[in-house]
């Protein structure tokens, strides 16, 4: 039909009550002079627009196209229940409206209106009345759009409401001339329009209606590329936090950045409110990182900010071993990003060294509980400790404050992530603390600093748990043990289940004072049965390298106990001490009646001679005693350097005094190295020590010792030490 415009309300003809049964589709091609605009107003409900393979639930679609010349370009597919409510086209257009056989739809639902020219391809209306979002595409989605066009997008936002743009999808072509873009006429903005590229963060926050248009240009003949998009409109009310405004200052910072995300949701059918981060209170986006060196002022739009949890990272990194050596540096979240409204999800500090000239040593703030199945931290933040070298899969274990660990070092570049488990944890964050320093090169993957608590057990399994400690690693773990205390040590298995393909897997234990230690085969023996350790001492294990799925791991408990005296000690010990104070008592009495002597009589007489008569004048007796029969020939006191004193005179006539041994202390090493492993791999049995080899708990015999004792036993004076006599292995 042809005619003057407005046609107003377009009818179905035919109408549906004189068809069969059948799917029906209803097309209007309506031709206008290049100067005429049309407009199609769609009653309630609106339209809402789907992309490409995409369904209408009722199964009644619209498909709208317009024309450039003898060119038809498709505007779009539409459904109902959507925002769309009216479509200004130039030049002409044509509607498919597609019902199927069984809906009783008597009614097109739109009015065609001629307006002036809008020069330009179309534009699309959206009505939001409240909250809700509207997805919308470029002409000719997903083809290109038709080169150095314009189309508008104009939103009738009410002004209590807040309007958020994000770009889905787009792609740009090959421009040879002018530059392909996005302008927004924003009402009360001073800068209108704003220009943004297709790669920009598109603005939010916007209260109020304002328009969007997409701008083509001329592309390349040879290689013209594709222009396309697709974006969302989601409009909701603004939030408390929407007008306040967070400054994060970053500028002193170095290798820091921090990204504030949404966090993994489901995604549900129902209309839920985005989640924004603003800066600078306009460009507002989903996802938002800020790098260091700088001063950054956000905002947020989200109904619960809840929703979103940032992210931080860190780098620091030692570049000259003399600067850093012995220095310390604290891994501490910055303030501001602790007092920001969103939950910090991760922080993780990258600590990187000179390869073989440094390593490192993680002190905590609060000694650490390492987190097992058997005690697992409940605390609202904890530690993960994991290798940062590349290639290489070592995972040290998952640690929270409160518990044994004094500290952590490692041998090469490790990663060090601060994670938080409870909404609250920005107040205890603030008291966490760990200081990383650069050491000396040593070549064990890891070493424990461990003080046991006496309240309870203290659970420590080897690294990289679920998968097997990696092949020829050694890891070590310093237990101290206190003077007042006994350490229990106790293995929760009775084998590791390691199998070796190449070399041998040890562990050792090893007293600290004493440096008695002891050896296990970790491929073919069993661990060891608790055993008590009053002083403190080394776990170290050394791995081969495994047959895959047969891996090293080691599970163990320490519980310190109060020492008590043993009773066959406190025995030796009365009757020691008794033993003492007798001597002691008869070395006093002796003293005494030597004094007693000393008293009562003349000198001391030191050279008998026969000539002097001793005996005083008496009357005889009746039976007269002999010499042999008196004691006048015994020597009240025989002065030992009177009687041998020539013995002692040198060449020149002076005494020489005895050679008396003098104490030295003990000047070795004090137990702060860990044990080393044994140098030879090798699948011979254990060696026994023999007579040929001192033993490490005794002092190889010299020839300049001291002293010699000879004990006499019937000829043979030679006495072992040790039994050299082996038992026979297994199987012999």
């Amino acid at each position: 039909m042809s005619g003057p415009c407005p046609f107003g309300d377009v009818q179905l003809q035919p109408s549906t009550s004189t068809l069969p049964t059948l799917n029906r589709t209803f097309v209007w091609d309506v031709k206008a002079h290049k100067s005429i605009g049309l407009e199609l107003q769609f009653s309630i409900p609106r339209l809402r627009q789907i992309g490409p393979g995409e369904s209408c639930p009722d199964g009644v679609t619209h498909s709208i196209s317009g024309r450039i010349d003898a060119t038809t370009v498709k505007i779009g597919t539409f459904c109902s229940n959507g925002t769309v409510s009216r479509i200004k086209m130039q030049e002409g257009v044509k509607m498919a409206l597609h019902l199927p056989w069984f809906h009783n739809r008597n009614v097109s639902g739109f009015s065609i209106a001629n307006r002036s020219s809008i020069k330009r391809l179309c534009i699309i209306e959206s009505v939001f009345e409240g909250e809700g979002s509207a997805t919308l595409m470029s002409a000719n989605y997903p083809d290109g759009f038709p080169e150095d066009e314009l189309m508008t997008w104009q939103f009738v936002v009410p002004a209590h409401l807040r309007a958020s743009v994000s770009f889905l999808h787009f792609n740009v072509s090959n421009c040879e001339k002018k530059e392909e873009r996005v302008e927004y006429y924003i009402p009360g903005s001073t800068t209108n329009p704003e220009v943004f590229r297709l790669e920009d963060k598109q603005p939010g926050n916007m209260a109020g209606n304002f328009n969007l248009s997409l701008q083509g240009c001329d592309q390349d003949a040879q290689n013209p590329g594709v222009l396309r998009l697709q974006f969302q409109v989601l409009v909701q009310h603004p939030q408390n936090e929407s007008n306040k405004i967070y400054l994060v200052d970053l500028s002193n910072e170095q290798t820091l950045s921090l990204t504030i995300e949404p966090r993994p949701v489901k995604l549900s059918r129902k209309f839920v409110p985005g989640c924004f981060v603003c800066l600078e209170s306009r460009t507002c986006t989903t996802n938002l990182t800020l790098t260091s060196g700088s001063k950054h002022k956000i905002s947020f739009l989200c109904d619960n900010l809840t929703r979103l949890w940032m992210n931080g990272e860190k780098t620091l990194s030692c570049t000259d071993p003399r600067y850093c050596h012995r220095r310390s540096q604290s891994l501490q979240v910055p303030g501001d990003i602790l007092h920001l409204p969103v939950q910090l999800h991760d922080f993780s500090w990258k600590l990187l060294v000179p390869k073989n000239r440094l390593s490192l040593v993680l002190v905590p703030a609060q000694k650490l509980q390492q987190h097992t199945q058997e005690k697992v931290c409940n605390t609202s933040f904890g530690y993960l400790v994991a290798s940062a070298v590349p290639g290489q899969d070592l995972y040290f274990g998952s640690f929270c404050p409160g518990g044994s660990i004094e500290q952590i070092q490692v041998k090469q570049n490790i990663s060090v992530t601060l994670r938080t488990f409870a909404p609250n944890v920005q107040r205890e964050a603030a008291r966490q603390g760990l200081t990383v320093s650069f050491i000396p090169y040593f070549k064990e993957e890891g070493i424990f600093t461990v003080t046991p608590d006496t309240k309870g057990k203290v659970y420590l399994r080897s690294p990289n748990w679920d998968r097997g400690l990696p092949s020829l690693t050694s890891v070590s773990w310093n237990i101290s043990v206190p003077s007042n205390q006994v350490a229990c040590l106790t293995f929760l298995k009775e084998r590791t289940g390691v199998v070796c393909q190449t070399g041998r897997a040890f562990m050792i234990i090893q007293e600290q004072r004493s440096k008695a230690e002891e050896i296990f085969s970790l491929e073919d023996e069993v661990l060891p049965k608790p055993s008590f350790h009053h002083h403190s001492f080394w776990v170290n294990i050394s791995n081969c390298s495994p047959v895959s799925g047969k891996q090293l791991d080691l599970f163990f408990w320490v519980l310190l106990t109060p020492r008590t005296m043993d009773l066959t000690v406190v025995v030796i010990a009365v009757v020691g001490g008794g033993a003492l104070l007798l001597f002691a008592l008869g070395l006093i009495i002796c003293f005494v009646k030597k004094k007693k002597k000393k008293e009562n009589k003349g000198p001391p007489v030191g050279i008998y001679n026969g000539n002097i008569n001793t005996q005083m004048p008496m009357q005889p007796k009746k039976f007269q005693k002999g010499r042999k029969d008196s004691d006048s020939h015994v020597y009240a006191v025989i002065d030992d350097t009177m009687v041998y004193g020539h013995l002692l005179q040198d060449s020149n006539g002076s005494f020489l005094q005895p050679e008396v041994d003098t104490y030295r202390p003990f000047q070795g090493p004090t137990g702060d190295c860990p044990p080393s492993p044994p140098l030879v791999y090798s699948r011979a049995p254990t060696a026994k020590l023999t007579t040929d080899e001192p033993s490490a708990g005794f002092p190889a015999e010299s020839d300049s010792e001291p002293y010699t004792f000879s004990h006499p036993n019937n000829g043979n004076t030679d006495i072992p030490l040790l039994d050299t006599h082996e038992p026979e292995g297994p199987g012999e």
